[in-house]
């Protein structure tokens, strides 16, 4: 998979030529700047989201209001920042999810390339494969052997049928020549609480959407990352695991409408690199979320993007994956 080069977070950005408007264009910002979230609060896009507000705020000087509007995997609140108004007064907060729903939604209601246009990608964090602490399982070799001795008899849990867990164990399975059985949730909530409960066999997802129970009541495994985590740096990854090409990772990413003047583009991006070089938030980030700050340029993301796209679209037609 595509990887995003990582840039000084202000490189060729800060200037006070993108605060000033263009001539015939009005000063930006000159009101209340919303940000849809297309997820409930509490789950991991809200919290960072909510994390980023009051920098933003400080740094653009206007109000920024953070508009929960959950559905559809995050598609209904993203169809309603691609029917908005482009003039930088709204926003949308993305999961890896964007990049699925396309190939997985008929009546998504937008075109995603068309109709929205790519700020940031906020950070990234490898899924988890975990057990429960009542498994004897000790790495994902011995899963892998035992799913193989007996098909359809290990369970793994992720947030949602075409949930990125879903898709990367599907493509694992597809490589690794294994099968196992899919037990989807409707949201990281109730999966988290069916993994405490030792209801599962192998919980996956972010450290985030596992519920901070890494290392408590769930053991971990290995990570679904290219590379290690810094993060997690004592825990292989999927490929040093067995399987190989594997390199999947949650990812958090800021949209605008398309349409939207660059010079608000460009300020917008700046005061989202700002808010996250404030060590709080990167502190926030790191624990208890395990998210790596990627703050990439428009640029990178929307390449980033189109790969992340592309590739899922074939693990759901190869797989024959379809909506519950």
């Amino acid at each position: 998979m595509h990887k995003i080069g990582r840039r000084p977070l202000l490189a060729g950005l800060a200037g006070a030529t993108l605060a000033a408007p263009a001539l015939g264009q009005p000063a930006w910002p000159n009101g209340p700047i919303r940000i849809i979230v297309p997820f409930p609060p509490g789950g991991s896009v809200d919290t960072i989201t909510r994390l980023l507000q009051p920098r933003l705020s400080a740094e653009l000087g206007q109000p920024v209001v953070i508009e929960n509007r959950p559905g559809a995997s995050g598609a209904l609140g993203t169809a309603a920042a691609a029917r908005a108004a482009p003039d930088g007064n709204t926003w949308v907060t993305v999961f890896d999810s964007h990049s699925v729903n396309p190939s997985f939604i008929s009546n998504l209601g937008f075109d995603a390339k068309r109709d929205l246009v790519p700020v940031m990608q906020i950070g990234a964090a490898p899924m988890l494969i975990t057990t429960h602490n009542s498994r004897p399982w000790r790495k994902l070799e011995e899963v892998i052997a035992a799913a193989k001795a007996a098909p359809d008899t290990i369970t793994y849990g992720s947030i949602g049928v075409g949930s990125l867990s879903h898709l990367t164990m599907s493509l694992m399975q597809q490589r690794g020549g294994f099968k196992m059985v899919h037990v989807p949730y409707r949201g990281g909530g109730p999966m988290s609480a069916a993994a405490a409960a030792g209801e599962l066999d192998l919980p996956m997802a972010s450290n985030a959407g596992l519920g901070g129970q890494v290392g408590q009541s769930l053991r971990p495994l290995a990570q679904t990352g290219g590379r290690r985590s810094t993060l997690f740096p004592d825990l292989p990854t999927v490929a040093e695991s067995g399987v190989p090409g594997i390199d999947a990772q949650a990812w958090w990413a800021v949209l605008g409408r398309a349409g939207t003047p660059e010079p608000i583009l460009r300020r917008f991006h700046a005061a989202l690199a700002k808010a996250l070089e404030v060590p709080e938030v990167r502190a926030r980030l790191a624990e208890p979320m395990g998210v790596e700050i990627v703050a990439s340029t428009p640029e990178d993301f929307g390449r980033f993007l189109d790969t992340q796209m592309e590739t899922w679209s074939a693990v759901i037609r190869d797989n024959q994956i379809k909506p519950d």
